[in-house]
């Protein structure tokens, strides 16, 4: 990742679900523009291997175990930044889970629970811990889907999620101005291990490619370089909305 801008310096940022693609990928623009990352995964062993990673590319990082739907590894979450860095300006809610390929009648309502709690609720839970540490010009990022506007087979409940964290960022946007804006970006399909059932499918990627106007499938880079903008003062008079990087795809709901 070849960056040349410096816009995040002195800031603090903390990135879940970001031991791997999307989420690293964020983790280490917000890193080499400057900002200190901690970042978090389910697994001490991938938290390891990705902090090493990034401070081999000369970025200040530390890691924590966090799986979002537990509240104790949210809150600890949280205070190793605190206690590392002693304050927070960037916080990107980037988890998700789609645990079943069933269409929404035929699914479970212990499947419908896990959805809400790790797409939706945990980004409420995880932004009403991190609050009070954030500081004066804070800026909170939730990373939904196009799929929430435009529902794919076998993601239908899990765009349902995504669609709610467009009006979560609205709704939170007013509570937390001025002091921190809050943002979403909705990725278009990125090949990651996430979307794999889906990009590693020749005649699905096939039929992706042919949606965008460009092309192409999104990369991880492109969504760290939404994120970064909207991290960085550039985007200092940008709240409540939600970015579409999705090479053109449509995005109405």
């Amino acid at each position: 990742m070849d960056v040349k801008c410096r816009r995040l310096e002195g800031k603090v940022a903390i990135v879940t679900a970001s031991t791997m693609g999307i989420g690293l990928a964020i983790a280490e623009r917000l890193g080499l523009e400057g900002a200190a990352v901690v970042i978090s995964s389910r697994k001490q062993k991938n938290v390891n291997e990705a902090v090493e990673g990034l401070r081999a590319k000369g970025i200040t990082a530390v890691g924590a175990v966090c799986h979002v739907s537990d509240a104790q590894q949210r809150k600890s979450l949280i205070e190793t930044a605190v206690k590392s860095f002693g304050h927070i300006d960037i916080l990107v809610s980037n988890a998700a889970a789609n645990p079943s390929v069933d269409s929404i009648l035929e699914m479970k309502e212990s499947v419908l629970d896990k959805l809400w709690d790790i797409n939706v609720k945990a980004s409420i839970l995880l932004i009403q811990d991190a609050a009070p540490h954030l500081r004066k010009g804070s800026s909170v990022i939730i990373i939904s889907s196009i799929a929430g506007y435009n529902p794919e087979q076998g993601l239908t409940m899990y765009s349902v999620t995504k669609t709610a964290l467009f009006g979560l960022t609205k709704a939170l946007a007013g509570e937390m101005g001025p002091d921190t804006r809050v943002n979403c970006i909705a990725p278009g399909f990125v090949p990651t291990r996430f979307a794999s059932f889906l990009t590693e499918n020749e005649t699905i990627r096939k039929e992706l490619n042919e949606r965008t106007k460009l092309k192409r499938l999104g990369t991880v880079e492109d969504m760290a370089a939404a994120a970064a903008f909207l991290a960085s003062d550039d985007a200092s008079y940008i709240t409540a909305e939600t970015i579409v990087v999705a090479g053109g795809v449509q995005s109405r709901l």
